[in-house]
């Protein structure tokens, strides 16, 4: 498999079985990028149906995976880069479906995934292949990987099962609902933590207070954001702000050294994950929002 690098300031989409390695970028390099190179750099695009798509962040080195599903079995890859046996050799990874039914396969034994049931495999899980049940209704299967030093039982979790916690308030536009799936009171995992969280009707703010957490970084996959929407998501340092603007089934990767909150034109989802030092949810430095600039 061919592997390409696209270091900072220069950006070309993967082609496809590819994956896109981008390295990582420092807060003075933030201050000079102009629109195109924030999103070459911080941005993952929304795939081609049938078309697993791959990034490699050398933040916490998190490969970021995205397949919207069809109805022929698409298997999980071992790119070159990671220079292992089979792409769970050394890693372990978190799965959540924001499509319709699908199923992902792991070593023979089938999952089930409904919309918003996630999957955690563990290291050594060899072979994994992801497939939609009904072709009229995609599956599209959203993926975290991280390294990993102990092998952790594959569990499967439906979001009713999840550790879930109401936030947030009508009167500031941010009531949600979070749900955790992979933490350490949940699915078992080395470092990799993982969940979503739905905004109500009527509310648009994400993640507010805004907050670092220099430990560890973050990915957000936003979904459902309805057609002809979008979500602004807010970046960089607290005085030195920068955002993004994101469609549906589009991904951002968050420095461990930039915020990361966001408000949409509409209410919407998204799919937190982390990875790095600790696996504590609360392990955060907020910024109040005066603060900002």
């Amino acid at each position: 498999m061919k592997l390409n690098y696209y270091p900072s300031f220069r950006f070309a989409p993967a082609a496809k079985d590819n994956m896109q390695v981008r390295f990582a970028c420092s807060p003075q390099e933030d201050k000079s990028f102009d629109t195109a190179q924030l999103r070459d750099n911080f941005l993952v695009g929304a795939p081609a149906a049938g078309n697993l798509q791959l990034v490699y962040t050398h933040f916490d080195r998190v490969i970021i995976g995205s397949l919207s599903a069809t109805s022929k079995a698409v298997t999980l890859p071992n790119p070159d880069e990671l220079k292992a046996e089979f792409f769970l050799e050394r890693r372990e990874i978190g799965i959540i479906n924001t499509g319709g039914k699908g199923v992902v396969t792991a070593d023979g034994v089938k999952y089930e995934l409904d919309k918003l049931d996630c999957l955690y495999l563990g290291k050594g899980t060899k072979n994994v292949s992801f497939v939609s049940a009904d072709k009229k209704t995609p599956a599209f299967f959203y993926m975290l990987s991280a390294p990993a030093h102990h092998a952790y039982p594959n569990k499967k979790m439906s979001k009713a099962k999840s550790t879930i916690v109401n936030l947030g308030d009508p009167s500031t536009s941010n009531e949600r609902t979070i749900y955790k799936y992979i933490h350490n009171d949940g699915i078992k995992s080395c470092q990799l933590v993982m969940g979503l969280t739905l905004l109500k009707p009527g509310s648009v703010w994400n993640s507010v207070p805004p907050h670092t957490h220099t430990r560890r970084m973050e990915v957000y996959y936003y979904f459902d954001v309805p057609e002809g929407q979008r979500v602004f998501h807010f970046m960089g340092q607290p005085q030195e702000t920068r955002h993004l603007v994101m469609a549906n089934n589009e991904a951002v990767i968050s420095a461990p050294w930039s915020m990361h909150f966001g408000c949409g034109t509409s209410n919407y989802g998204f799919i937190w994950g982390m990875a790095g030092e600790n696996k504590e949810f609360t392990d955060m430095d907020v910024k109040p929002v005066p603060t900002l600039h």
